[in-house]
């Protein structure tokens, strides 16, 4: 009798525990790249404003699925987890634009949940510590005598954000972007220990990222920043793209989504407790720390952004006769 007891108390609580489960416990977060890039940085954003905020009773678990820039990831999450409610995955504008070009097969901007905005980067011109070129004009002028001459290289293929930042610098150059050399990397970190390794010369990532790998050694110098004015910190001194000769801006999103099937009452637990971690101070210190910039938007407002946003990068990516989904 008092076996049977335990085995129904047993089950009683196991069945509570069940029902107690929610989105916030036993979380994950999905890089979708290779460990160093943009993704790795936006996950461990997240796993410390969400455990050091007390929004999370345990650390959240940051796993790594590169693969076509994003599309393993994004097609994973539709296909077979489409209803982890537990399990976020990182995007970037780099994400929206491989959408608007239809890089992720079947699906479109459409098949998820976007969840919440967390801040938003500027695109970067970056070279090797010892690299020749000193300024931004110094890697203009080397392109327009030879732009075979010239490798720049990136955490994206043709198409890319990043690429796009090549396109737009070529551009500016007065360089036809089909002729400029780049090569494409799975992710950021990649891309930056070829640069350090003299394989590429000129690298078009981002600022938050690179500031991140030269804190942790990487010898490397930032040229210009592809923001509307110069950026606070750490990169004050470095000029904007325009004060130094090219006219060029690209923002950078950074974010979440979750699957398509996720409920809404799920879903707007995460909405909720993304507003309320990124009103505090405490979140507002650990983006600056990662060189990000403000941008907090959550649910509908996410969601009508990324519209508007991919429905931008289709006009742009026409541009230059690029692919464009339907």
């Amino acid at each position: 009798m008092t076996i049977l007891k335990f085995s129904m108390a047993a089950a009683l609580l196991a069945a509570t525990a069940l029902a107690a489960a929610g989105p916030l416990d036993k979380t994950e977060c999905i890089a979708p790249a290779k460990p160093g890039g943009g993704f790795d940085l936006t996950c461990k954003l997240v796993q410390s404003g969400l455990l050091e905020g007390k929004y999370i009773a345990d650390p959240m678990r940051v796993t790594y699925m590169p693969g076509g820039i994003g599309a393993v990831a994004y097609n994973t999450v539709i296909a077979q987890r489409p209803d982890a409610a537990n399990t976020l995955v990182a995007f970037s504008g780099g994400s929206l634009l491989n959408l608007a070009q239809g890089k992720f097969g079947r699906y479109n901007e459409n098949d998820v949940k976007w969840l919440s905005a967390i801040g938003t980067d500027y695109g970067a011109v970056v070279v090797a510590e010892n690299s020749p070129y000193k300024t931004l004009q110094d890697v203009m002028a080397a392109m327009k005598t030879d732009p075979t001459k010239v490798v720049l290289g990136a955490g994206g293929t043709i198409g890319s954000q990043d690429w796009m930042k090549a396109a737009l610098l070529a551009r500016a150059a007065g360089v036809n972007p089909r002729t400029m050399r780049f090569v494409a990397f799975e992710g950021g970190g990649e891309a930056m220990t070829a640069l350090q390794g003299g394989h590429i010369h000129v690298f078009t990532g981002d600022a938050a990222e690179t500031l991140q790998q030269q804190k942790a050694g990487a010898k490397v110098r930032v040229l210009a920043v592809m923001a509307d004015k110069r950026l606070p910190g750490d990169m004050a001194k470095v000029p904007t793209a325009k004060e130094a000769g090219a006219d060029i801006q690209w923002p950078i999103v950074r974010g979440f989504y979750l699957g398509p099937k996720v409920s809404e009452a799920d879903y707007k637990v995460w909405a909720d407790t993304f507003a309320r971690m990124m009103a505090t101070p405490a979140y507002e210190k650990l983006r600056d720390e990662r060189g990000l910039f403000p941008l907090a938007l959550t649910g509908p407002e996410l969601d009508a952004y990324v519209k508007q946003q991919v429905a931008g990068y289709r006009k742009l990516v026409e541009e230059f006769g690029l692919k464009v989904a339907n």
